[in-house]
Order: structure tokens, then C-alpha cells, then sequence
């Protein structure tokens, strides 16, 4: 990474939490296009009518202008614990981008981007949040707070990460997911961000790493972060290139051509692996492009927030 795209970076990242808010306002103002067609920004002081519930807290003036049924949701409903876990790792700098925008990131930019998206959401809902970053190393651990004091620090460490390139190679997921469980002792809602690659193939330990996330009765959505184009379907220009592996250094030449049917094969089983995995011990597998927008996070947030109790 040279120090023009850190520049770069550094440009984009410079005001994390105003950029999080116009993401927000973004995927609300196209927010009929989703399944919550009707419900704008009053989404974070309501939550969805249920059949049976007292009609006595239903907003019916929200009714009569998107005809259907939300509830107010009052200060002491509001105290959703939710522990976002972001993968540092060498491999999440993929791919390397010259110039930052919102429509040209990488996995780690789009990470730091969605976490402080559904910050946003959490701050109105006056919600609390916490945060885990992993490399080699647990980097950064802060329990669920939900102070302005709390999330300015959040935006901070955010920042950081986003401006400056890791100086670590290899990491092994499976020993931070266990840790950072062991750290989350009151229930939870928790959002892993992570494109699931480690130095070593022990597929049996990841995923058991990621049950354990689920022991205290805390519900787990996975971001699978991806560049689909590259990563999932291996689409490189028929010329001989060197291909070098972030997190290990090992460096191989070849036509991408000669390996794509067999690659994009070995990488589709393992994401249906993951997703077996993730159905088996109900963990909410969401798939995600970093070529894409943020909608497909925030719906996953509005979904899941509705069904935490």
C-alpha cells in the first residue's frame, strides 16, 4: 500500500461518523425499494405490530401514511445489547484501492463503513454497543456502552483502522472468536464481520469457534465480506500473473484461466460448508459483495433487530 493510497483512505475515513450517517440517510430515502417500503426514518422509534399485541401503543398517524402497523417504542425497550467483531486480518485489505470513494472499497473498508452505519441506528435507538477487533492478535476490545463518550471512541478506533495498513500477515480467527465470547457475558445481538480466510485450513475449529459465539443465548449474524468478482468467480484478464497470498507471502504464477472452474468450485463449497454450519447452529449467514451498497447490512440489522426479544 503506498502513502497515496493511505492518503486516500485517510480522506474517506476523516469524518466516519458523519459518512455513517449519510448512509444511513441513503438507505432510507431508497428504503422503498426493500421490504420496509413506507417506513422512513422513523424506523428506529418503532418496531413492527404483532398480531395480538395491545393496540394501545400503535402509532396510527405513521399508519395513515404508510399503512401499516408500528408500535412507539418506548426508552426502556430500547436497551438492545449488540457487539459488533470486526476481522482485521491482512487479507480483509483486498482488494488494494487507490482511490477510496463509497462505490470502490475494499473488505476492510466496507467493514469499518457498515459497523458505523448501524451505530448510527443503535445511537438513536439509545441502544448500547461494543466493540472487538482481530488480527494476529486481539487488538481492541470495548464492552456494550452507550454513551456519547462511548461511541465517539468506537468512531475513533474505526477511523484508525481504516487509515492505516496492517503490519500483520497471518491470523487465526478461530482463537479470537473464542475469546471475544468469553468477553460477552450478558445476551446479545452480535454482527461478525469477516471474509472467513485464515492462514490455516481447520475448517472444524472456525466453525466451532463460531458456535461458541452463540452460547449465552446471544443471537449471531455473519457477514461474509467477498470481492464476488475475484474472490468467488476468479475473473482476471487471461494473462500471465503473479498471484501472492497476503497473510503467507507464498507467491504462484499462472493463467487465471487454467484454475478458475476448479477454484470458483473449491471456494463455492466451502461457502455452502459455511452455510450449513452457520443453518446448524442458527447463526444468520448473510453473503456480501463489497461491490454492492449497504442496504443488504441494514436490512439484516432491521430483521434481526425486530426478532431479538
Amino acid at each position: 500500500m503506498d502513502v497515496r493510497s493511505e492518503l486516500s483512505r485517510a480522506t474517506l475515513f476523516q469524518n466516519l461518523e458523519l459518512l455513517a450517517h449519510q448512509i444511513v440517510e441513503g438507505f432510507i430515502s431508497g428504503i422503498h425499494k426493500s421490504p420496509f417500503h413506507g417506513f422512513s426514518a422513523e424506523f428506529a422509534e418503532h418496531k413492527i405490530y404483532n398480531p395480538g399485541q395491545s393496540t394501545k401503543h400503535i402509532d396510527w398517524k405513521l399508519f395513515a401514511r404508510t399503512d401499516r402497523l408500528y408500535t412507539k417504542r418506548f426508552e426502556d425497550e430500547t436497551n438492545l445489547r449488540c457487539h459488533m467483531i470486526l476481522d482485521n486480518s491482512a487479507s480483509m485489505y483486498y482488494p488494494e484501492v487507490k482511490e477510496y470513494s463509497l462505490d470502490n472499497l475494499n473488505k476492510i473498508g466496507f467493514g469499518v463503513l457498515s459497523i458505523a452505519a448501524l451505530m448510527q441506528v443503535l445511537k438513536k435507538q439509545r441502544d448500547a454497543v461494543g466493540l472487538s477487533i482481530y488480527s494476529n492478535t486481539y487488538d481492541f476490545h470495548a464492552s456494550e456502552k452507550n454513551s456519547e463518550r462511548h461511541y465517539q471512541m468506537l468512531y475513533s478506533k474505526l477511523n484508525e483502522v481504516a487509515s492505516h495498513t496492517p503490519k500483520t500477515k497471518e491470523t487465526k480467527t478461530y482463537t479470537f472468536l473464542h475469546q471475544i465470547a468469553e468477553k460477552i457475558h450478558r445476551r446479545s445481538l452480535i454482527f461478525l464481520f469477516t471474509d472467513m480466510f485464515q492462514t490455516e485450513t481447520e475448517e472444524d475449529k472456525l466453525f466451532e469457534a463460531l458456535r461458541h459465539l452463540k452460547y449465552n443465548k446471544h443471537s449471531v449474524v455473519l457477514f461474509h465480506l467477498l470481492d464476488k468478482e475475484h474472490e468467488l468467480y476468479f475473473e482476471f484478464d487471461d494473462t500471465p500473473k503473479r498471484f501472492v497470498d497476503v497473510e503467507t507471502g507464498e507467491q504462484i504464477d499462472l493463467y487465471a484461466d487454467s484454475i478458475k472452474k476448479a477454484y470458483s468450485q473449491k471456494v463455492l463449497e466451502y461457502q455452502n460448508d459455511l452455510k450449513l454450519k452457520c443453518a446448524q447452529y442458527q447463526i444468520k449467514y448473510v453473503g456480501v459483495d463489497v461491490r454492492s451498497d449497504f442496504s443488504q447490512v441494514l436490512n439484516s440489522f432491521m430483521i434481526e433487530r425486530q426478532k431479538f426479544g
